[in-house]
């Protein structure tokens, strides 16, 4: 299996995707602080998204930031597919 993505790609994948999620559902004016940290060790996922927005939005962060991680999580399993 010499074509496992590299670390780096997992992570970088991973956090793109978060993130595009995040901006997919909130504008950019909207989020106030986005902190999304990713992690790939011994072949374990580690994702935490702090998503932090202004008060008049229609979704609500702490489930978006729950989705943005699902996001990650579905784009790394994409890789290894």
């Amino acid at each position: 299996m010499g074509n496992e993505p590299t670390d780096e790609t997992v992570v970088q994948t991973a956090a793109e995707a978060a993130e595009g999620l995040v901006f997919a559902r909130f504008a950019n004016s909207a989020v106030t602080d986005l902190d999304i940290t990713v992690g790939f060790e011994d072949g374990v996922l580690d994702v935490d998204v702090y998503l932090n927005t202004v008060d008049d939005v229609d979704e609500d962060p702490e489930a978006v930031a729950h989705e943005a991680i699902e996001a990650a999580e579905d784009a790394v399993d994409e890789l290894f597919a």
